[in-house]
């Protein structure tokens, strides 16, 4: 059993049908009326009016993005946080339940039942967070293979038996509104004053660890020894800039990784005869898309015969690429309407503008093609 809340009540009413009390807790005060609403089911409806200068909760927010850049010179005024492989979600918190949305603007909450978990531990507390989501492979590292298993379930009898095979957690790092008040325009370092006395700490949620004293380089070094994907630098004095991409926000990569659209997939051989041989990958440009190369490695055999049949659904007889791609790459190509969005990991940008070595990382189904840009 977990206590809550401590404090008194008055009981202004109690019948079968209706219980009124006036609460003076720790976290909760006010007036309730709890009513029945079928079966063994009750509501509870607080009575009292808002109280002044009550903001409620925004229907929508858009993330802040980070900008790709080197690490900034240690110094007060940043703080370093590790950085996820995951899915960027944004978690409305509202009388215990949640609602959670993906950076492109997707409801994913039917997706990842463990979110009911957290809104649970939240009670009573109205919040809106920042964060991401996560599945952990054996050793304990951030696997965006794993959660791929999660992203595409839209029914909740599936979604609870995925979370058993594959379960995620919530790696929250702001909060952006709480019990009426809007925090946006609040300091990093007020707004995670504020997160941290929530408390979020359970089986498949937490907080991210925020370092102020340790150097920049320090916290890199433990993140590419952790498995992350690296770090984010976040400047101490900015303010929440929603759907903004902020050099306040500097993102640092252990590894290269590159948002792509696909265009199209080129005829299997061999054992591949029966999928593909590889995804032609593009950047948006006017027009359609800019070739970037094509990636063949990377992909299970169950995800190749999944992305297939996405695919071919998706089926064009043009060209979505604004430029001509190689002969003996077109002779073989299949085309296809550009608004499926992936990540590959590679080496290095050729001076042609292609991808060096390019593995395939999977799909982003939180992101649209219209946000996809090339990386430095």
């Amino acid at each position: 059993m977990t206590i809550w809340d401590k404090g008194t009540y008055e009981c202004e009413k109690w019948r079968p049908d209706e219980v009124m009390v006036v609460l003076h807790g720790k976290r909760v005060e006010g007036r309730y009326v709890l009513f029945p609403t079928g079966g063994r089911n009750w509501m509870i409806h607080r009575m009292d009016p808002p109280a002044e200068g009550f903001e409620p909760l925004p229907r929508q927010l858009s993330p802040m993005l980070a900008t790709l850049g080197p690490l900034p010179d240690s110094g007060a005024e940043w703080a370093f946080e590790f950085k996820w492989d995951g899915i960027r979600v944004m978690l409305w918190i509202d009388g215990g339940r949640p609602r959670a949305v993906s950076r492109g603007g997707r409801e994913i909450t039917v997706a990842f039942p463990e979110l009911r978990e957290l809104a649970a531990a939240v009670g009573s507390d109205q919040v809106l967070l920042d964060g991401e989501l996560v599945a952990l492979d054996a050793s304990g590292r951030p696997s965006f293979s794993r959660l791929q298993h999660r992203m595409h379930v839209t029914a909740a009898k599936d979604a609870k038996r995925a979370a058993t095979l594959n379960p995620a957690s919530m790696i929250v790092f702001d909060l952006l509104h709480i019990n009426g008040r809007s925090l946006l325009d609040r300091s990093y370092d007020e707004r995670r004053v504020q997160l941290e006395q929530l408390g979020l700490a359970g089986p498949s949620w937490g907080v991210t660890p925020s370092f102020t004293e340790e150097p920049g380089a320090a916290v890199l070094r433990t993140a590419v020894e952790l498995g992350m994907e690296g770090v984010v630098a976040k400047r101490r004095a900015s303010i929440y800039r929603p759907g903004a991409r902020s050099h306040d926000w500097i993102k640092v990569k252990s590894q290269r990784t590159q948002e792509v659209v696909i265009g199209g997939w080129t005829d299997g051989q061999g054992e591949r005869r029966a999928t593909f041989g590889a995804l032609l990958l593009g950047i948006p440009a006017r027009g359609g898309l800019t070739y970037i190369g094509k990636v063949g490695t990377g992909f299970t055999n169950s995800a190749r015969e999944e992305l297939l049949s996405k695919l071919q659904s998706r089926a064009r007889a043009t060209s979505p690429f604004v430029d001509k791609l190689p002969a003996s790459q077109e002779r073989v190509a299949h085309w296809v309407r550009p608004d499926q969005v992936g990540e590959v990991r590679f080496s290095e940008w050729t001076p042609d503008g292609h991808l060096r070595h390019p593995v395939w990382r999977g799909l982003r189904v939180d992101k649209t093609a219209k946000e996809v840009r090339r990386e430095p």
